[in-house]
């Protein structure tokens, strides 16, 4: 499928997450089998764009194309002007959030507060598509609440104002991210549109992949919390849909060798105390779920790890953390320095 000039191969898409969406994990999902990968949430007010947070956030250098990168806010024409900085620092595709549904975000009425006002809607994403050249892109959620699921009257205003191609997470605002999510809306609103359409919420295994797709009719998928700790799932799903098989569970040596590089990244983009702090909950999302280790096993090892002040440290004991697992032997637990 295409975003405006751009292949996205597969139809896999990194949502953008706040936190955990930095460039270190765009570029690691992206070479494990992500067609696409959405950078964090960036804030549209110029007075925060030279904080370390946002440089950070906009640094695209050596990221493979495209570079899609996410906007939040309220008004038409600092969005805009948002929307044209970006494009200035590397952006090829600007996308417009509507669907985060954190308190500290709505309640200054952006994100997916947004949906509560159609006409503001209309007036953001006209003045955004107006501002650039490159695609725009937009994520929302099914509504505001169970009462007001106005999802597809905002992809309609999205189709009319030059909206490249839309996210649709499958969820109102109110339900966050518990529950399950509904694929009915998201369904309708692929049946009315003729832009691409991606489904978002809930696709965490090869197969609920392939059953969204089919649910839905969407045109791709975007995938986020099943990615913490698990950035290979790109890879999977890609495999189990092309092929009807499903590849088998990554040898921890390749997860090993996987999170080492990650840390390694993260230590490098952030310096070594912001890097060691950031690294600390991809560890406990790496080490969650494997066969090879217990419950306890792995509390034990999040707690010691966690206590890592330096990057040597934090590498030292993830290393020798898996290479005890993958030796078969219950690994040690050395008080950290």
């Amino acid at each position: 499928m295409r975003i405006g000039p751009h292949d996205i191969e597969p139809n896999l898409v990194l949502a953008p997450m706040a936190g955990v969406t930095d460039k270190p994990f765009r570029m690691l999902c992206k070479r494990l089998g992500a067609g696409l990968c959405v950078s964090e949430m960036t804030i549209s007010d110029p007075r925060f764009w030279k904080t370390s947070k946002s440089l950070h956030r906009m640094d695209h250098e050596g990221e493979p194309a495209p570079i899609s990168v996410q906007i939040a806010g309220t008004d038409p024409a600092q969005l805009a002007e948002a929307a044209r900085y970006n494009v200035a620092h590397g952006a090829q595709i600007i996308d417009i959030n509507m669907g985060c549904p954190a308190k500290k975000v709505c309640n200054v009425w952006a994100g997916s507060a947004l949906m509560r006002d159609e006409a503001l809607v209309a007036r953001i994403l006209a003045a955004v598509v107006a501002a650039v050249e490159v695609p725009v892109t937009l994520k929302i959620r099914t509504g505001w609440d169970r009462e007001h699921r106005n999802g597809l009257a905002i992809a309609r205003i999205a189709e009319d104002s030059g909206i490249a191609a839309l996210a649709v997470h499958g969820r109102t605002r109110d339900q966050h991210y518990t529950g399950e999510a509904e694929y009915e809306t998201v369904a309708a609103i692929k049946s009315a549109l003729r832009i691409p359409v991606f489904a978002n919420g809930d696709v965490d295994t090869p197969e609920k992949a392939q059953y969204v797709l089919k649910a839905t009719g969407a045109d791709g998928l975007l995938i986020g919390r099943a990615a913490q700790g698990r950035p290979w799932i790109f890879r999977e799903i890609a495999h189990y849909l092309t092929t009807g098989e499903k590849l088998p569970l990554m040898p921890l040596a390749e997860v090993r060798a996987i999170l080492l590089g990650h840390l390694e990244h993260l230590h490098a983009f952030y310096g070594e105390q912001s890097g060691v702090r950031i690294a600390r909950k991809h560890l406990g999302w790496y080490a969650k779920e494997r066969p090879e280790h217990s419950v306890e096993q792995r509390e034990a090892f999040r707690a010691i790890v966690n206590r890592a002040e330096t990057s040597a440290e934090q590498l030292r004991l993830t290393r020798d953390y898996f290479d005890a697992l993958i030796a078969g032997v219950a690994p040690e637990f050395p008080v950290a320095a």
